[in-house]
């Protein structure tokens, strides 16, 4: 995984049928962005007999798809995948708060891009039960003819930014005449009346404070899925007796999350059907 900015090494050996390096008789490189626009490098001049190399500059977040294709003397074909985060990744936590618990020194970097990984991977389980923690724009198309209220599905929601029709035809509502309750994510006008769809309502949800059991529920499950990954804990422990056990799989997330975590996490529980 690559920051944006980030410069991409790209790489791609040729060798004949025994396994030789050999030079092909021209080489291209596309690159899939993101959005589908294409970046290609046609051809590429061999770094050394058989090693083609290119180093691309990131401007897009996502998944990024890179062909090399080899043509004339040599030719081969290979297909690869590289992925780059936001600008803003949404950590939970920082990468200097997940170290400092997991007992690591500030000046030993050389896990420093996998345990990234790993806190983008808390988030997400933390998330799954709680909601957005980190602020974000969500947009989203409710179905329905008439309603007296409508339940956001991402909660806390902070603010509404719009909601507009998806039909040509349909009713426009100004955000601050409608009512948003935070914690539920629902919304209803505040004259009492109707709300006429279907609508896509554009809002701001996540944390203005992520509370500190958030946080600690965060960095145990850091802890239990960077320890287990290293074989550290001899395995996922089932059971009761241990912080880091897990009773029973959790559906979605299996043995993913201990005991202690998910206890933490119960006061700010989402209900069910409500992310």
């Amino acid at each position: 995984m690559y920051d944006l900015g980030d410069v991409v090494p790209l790489g791609v050996r040729v060798t004949d049928a025994s396994g030789a390096l050999v030079d092909a008789g021209s080489m291209a490189l596309t690159i899939t962005l993101p959005d589908q626009t294409t970046v290609t490098a046609d051809p590429v001049a061999p770094a050394s007999t058989g090693t083609y190399s290119y180093d691309y500059a990131t401007a897009q977040a996502g998944r990024h798809i890179v062909r090399w294709v080899a043509t004339g003397a040599n030719a081969m074909a290979q297909s690869d995948v590289f992925d780059v985060r936001p600008a803003d990744p949404q950590f939970l936590f920082s990468l200097a708060d997940g170290k400092k618990h997991l007992n690591i020194a500030a000046t030993s970097t050389g896990d420093d891009e996998e345990l990234r990984d790993w806190i983008a991977a808390t988030t997400m389980v933390v998330e799954h039960f709680v909601g957005p923690c980190a602020r974000r724009t969500v947009t989203e198309r409710h179905s329905f003819s008439v309603a007296d209220v409508r339940v956001l599905r991402h909660t806390p929601a902070l603010a509404l930014t719009s909601v507009v029709p998806v039909l040509t035809s349909g009713t426009t509502y100004n955000p601050v005449d409608l009512d948003l309750d935070e914690e539920t994510g629902i919304v209803q006008r505040k004259d009492g009346g109707l709300l006429y769809g279907p609508l896509r309502f554009t809002y701001t949800a996540g944390r203005a404070v992520i509370t500190p059991n958030i946080s600690a529920a965060g960095r145990i499950i850091l802890q239990h899925l960077w320890e287990t990954q290293r074989g550290a804990m001899g395995g996922v422990r089932l059971g009761g007796g241990n912080d880091f056990s897990v009773s029973e799989p959790i559906p979605g997330l299996g043995y993913a999350v201990p005991n202690r975590a998910l206890e933490l996490l119960e006061p700010d529980r989402t209900p069910p059907g409500v992310a």
